[in-house]
Protein backbone atom coordinates (compact mmCIF):
# COMPACT_ATOMS: atom_id res chain seq x y z
CA UNK A 1 0.00 0.00 0.00
CA UNK A 2 1.64 3.66 -1.12
CA UNK A 3 0.76 6.64 1.11
CA UNK A 4 -1.79 8.02 -1.56
CA UNK A 5 -4.01 4.65 -0.76
CA UNK A 6 -3.07 5.48 3.11
CA UNK A 7 -3.72 8.74 2.87
CA UNK A 8 -7.40 8.59 0.70
CA UNK A 9 -8.05 5.57 3.52
CA UNK A 10 -7.35 7.71 6.35
CA UNK A 11 -9.50 10.70 4.80
CA UNK A 12 -12.57 8.10 4.68
CA UNK A 13 -12.15 6.39 8.01
CA UNK A 14 -10.70 8.97 10.37
CA UNK A 15 -7.51 9.44 11.56
CA UNK A 16 -7.70 7.74 14.39
CA UNK A 17 -8.17 3.96 12.42
CA UNK A 18 -5.24 1.52 12.62
CA UNK A 19 -2.50 1.74 9.89
CA UNK A 20 -1.55 -1.78 10.16
CA UNK A 21 -4.88 -3.05 10.57
CA UNK A 22 -5.37 -1.04 7.50
CA UNK A 23 -2.44 -2.67 5.39
CA UNK A 24 -3.32 -5.87 6.81
CA UNK A 25 -6.96 -5.64 5.13
CA UNK A 26 -5.31 -4.16 2.00
CA UNK A 27 -2.68 -7.09 1.61
CA UNK A 28 -5.84 -8.92 1.54
CA UNK A 29 -8.60 -7.11 -0.47
CA UNK A 30 -6.06 -5.36 -2.65
CA UNK A 31 -7.81 -2.31 -3.48
CA UNK A 32 -8.48 0.30 -1.41
CA UNK A 33 -12.23 0.97 -1.79
CA UNK A 34 -12.84 -2.32 -0.27
CA UNK A 35 -11.42 -1.92 2.37
CA UNK A 36 -13.04 1.04 3.18
CA UNK A 37 -16.07 -0.81 2.42
CA UNK A 38 -15.38 -3.27 5.05
CA UNK A 39 -14.55 -0.99 7.71
CA UNK A 40 -17.59 1.54 7.32
CA UNK A 41 -19.72 -1.65 7.20
CA UNK A 42 -17.94 -3.14 10.51
CA UNK A 43 -18.88 0.19 12.21
CA UNK A 44 -22.46 0.10 11.10
CA UNK A 45 -22.59 -3.72 12.31
CA UNK A 46 -21.18 -2.78 15.74
CA UNK A 47 -23.94 0.16 15.99
CA UNK A 48 -26.96 -2.16 14.64
CA UNK A 49 -25.39 -5.02 17.46
CA UNK A 50 -25.95 -2.21 19.94
CA UNK A 51 -29.44 -0.20 21.01
CA UNK A 52 -29.67 2.71 18.46
CA UNK A 53 -31.63 5.28 21.11
CA UNK A 54 -31.17 4.59 25.08
CA UNK A 55 -33.24 7.02 27.79
CA UNK A 56 -32.69 7.49 31.38
CA UNK A 57 -35.64 9.71 32.55
CA UNK A 58 -34.49 12.69 33.48
CA UNK A 59 -31.37 12.13 33.13
CA UNK A 60 -29.67 11.43 30.21
CA UNK A 61 -30.89 10.55 26.47
CA UNK A 62 -27.97 8.98 24.36
CA UNK A 63 -29.40 8.71 20.26
CA UNK A 64 -27.03 6.86 17.66
CA UNK A 65 -29.49 6.72 15.34
CA UNK A 66 -27.71 9.86 13.58
CA UNK A 67 -24.65 7.91 13.15
CA UNK A 68 -25.81 5.12 11.89
CA UNK A 69 -27.44 6.97 9.21
CA UNK A 70 -24.00 9.11 8.24
CA UNK A 71 -22.55 5.36 8.03
CA UNK A 72 -24.90 4.50 5.40
CA UNK A 73 -24.90 7.84 3.51
CA UNK A 74 -20.69 7.26 3.75
CA UNK A 75 -21.25 3.56 2.49
CA UNK A 76 -23.43 5.22 -0.41
CA UNK A 77 -21.31 8.36 -1.36
CA UNK A 78 -17.81 5.08 -1.12
CA UNK A 79 -19.35 4.30 -4.71
CA UNK A 80 -19.10 7.27 -6.32
CA UNK A 81 -15.30 8.28 -4.61
CA UNK A 82 -12.67 8.02 -6.95
CA UNK A 83 -9.70 5.78 -5.09
CA UNK A 84 -6.04 6.42 -5.93
CA UNK A 85 -5.79 2.38 -6.87
CA UNK A 86 -8.83 2.51 -9.13
CA UNK A 87 -8.40 2.01 -12.71
CA UNK A 88 -8.99 5.16 -14.84
CA UNK A 89 -10.46 4.66 -18.10
CA UNK A 90 -8.38 4.20 -20.86
CA UNK A 91 -5.72 2.96 -19.08
CA UNK A 92 -4.64 -0.58 -20.23
CA UNK A 93 -6.45 -3.11 -17.87
CA UNK A 94 -5.97 -7.32 -17.81
CA UNK A 95 -8.44 -9.40 -20.15
CA UNK A 96 -8.87 -12.66 -19.99
CA UNK A 97 -9.52 -14.04 -23.36
CA UNK A 98 -10.55 -17.52 -24.44
CA UNK A 99 -10.48 -19.04 -27.43
CA UNK A 100 -11.42 -22.92 -28.17
CA UNK A 101 -8.95 -25.51 -29.89
CA UNK A 102 -9.37 -27.45 -32.68
CA UNK A 103 -6.97 -29.78 -34.67
CA UNK A 104 -6.14 -28.62 -38.60
CA UNK A 105 -6.74 -32.24 -40.08
CA UNK A 106 -9.48 -34.07 -40.07
CA UNK A 107 -9.45 -37.18 -38.17
CA UNK A 108 -11.48 -40.63 -39.19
Amino acid sequence: MNAAVLAWLLAQLGPATDQNDLAARYTRLAKAREVAREVLSERRANLLAEPLRMTVDGVVTIDQSNNLQGLERQLAALAETPAPDDQTAGEPGTELVTAPLVQARRTR
